[in-house]
């Protein structure tokens, strides 16, 4: 079986789009290859691989001599996308055009690995956390335009879980350098205990304030916004904002804000 791990590796199968083609899910793929002989693999799944590996056997010999070069590659490549079960669906909703196709991979797998998450589980309590990870990265991807941080978590993450060489900066590296130190120093202090509830409130007490401070700016700029807005409607005697008037309120809207400075 390592033979076929290896192989999977040089042609850069992921586990995801492995068990996209197999019609299974991402956690029966590593089962699968934890197995000992591929000929212990449900019958369907192995002719499936030997299709995509274009092999008549899955002996550690046979995979073991197969040699992976440029024609050989892009054949399995194109057997791949051709068997992906998912990708049909995924086009119906997504469109992805101007993409490049490294880019709709990336996109299809991620699909794929987020309806995996909210659909294997079966145990309710694993079923709600799944869904909160999910609706809390959602909300980082919101973010992450005004908040560069949660890239560097992303890729903080991305290497030490090994998707990623430590040494490899995408964004700016200086402080992505710097974050990385600071969040190892941190992951490290808690892992190893040394961070417990009582040590830490205050620390937790002061995260909590900023946020509803921020909340509470948030909220009165937004309430200041609505008043200037109301007002703007009063001067130019509409009740509403609509299309043909938008651009006349937005200026008055402005007029008003800069008397207030």
């Amino acid at each position: 079986m390592n033979s076929l791990k290896d192989l999977l590796q040089e042609l850069g199968i992921s586990k995801v789009r492995l068990a996209k083609y197999l019609g299974v899910s991402r956690q029966m793929v590593y089962n699968y290859l934890e197995l000992d002989s591929i000929n212990k693999w449900p019958k369907e799944k192995k002719l499936l691989l030997f299709k995509l590996l274009d092999i008549e056997d899955g002996d550690e010999d046979t995979i073991a001599n197969i040699k992976v070069n440029t024609d050989y590659l892009m054949t399995v490549e194109g057997r791949l996308n051709k068997g992906l079960k998912s990708g049909g669906e995924f086009d119906a909703f997504f469109d992805l055009k101007g993409l490049k196709k490294e880019e709709q991979t990336l996109l299809s797998d991620i699909a794929y690995l987020l309806k995996e998450k909210l659909t294997d589980s079966e145990d309710e309590g694993e079923h709600e956390q799944n869904y909160y990870a999910i609706l809390y990265l959602y909300h980082m991807l919101q973010s992450i335009d005004n908040v560069p941080e949660i890239k560097y978590i992303f890729g903080y993450m991305s290497k030490t879980t090994g998707f990623t060489d430590p040494e490899d900066y995408k964004f700016n590296e200086d402080k992505q350098f710097i974050f990385e130190g600071i969040l190892y120093s941190a992951l490290t202090l808690y892992n190893n205990g040394g961070a417990s509830r009582s040590r830490i409130m205050e620390t937790h007490k002061r995260f909590v304030q900023e946020i509803e401070h921020k909340k509470e700016e948030t909220l009165s700029r937004t309430q200041q916004l609505n008043t200037i807005k109301v007002q703007a409607l009063k001067e130019l005697n509409y009740s509403e904002i609509n299309e043909s008037n938008a651009a006349e309120v937005f200026e008055k809207i402005a007029e008003i804000q800069s008397r207030k400075v």
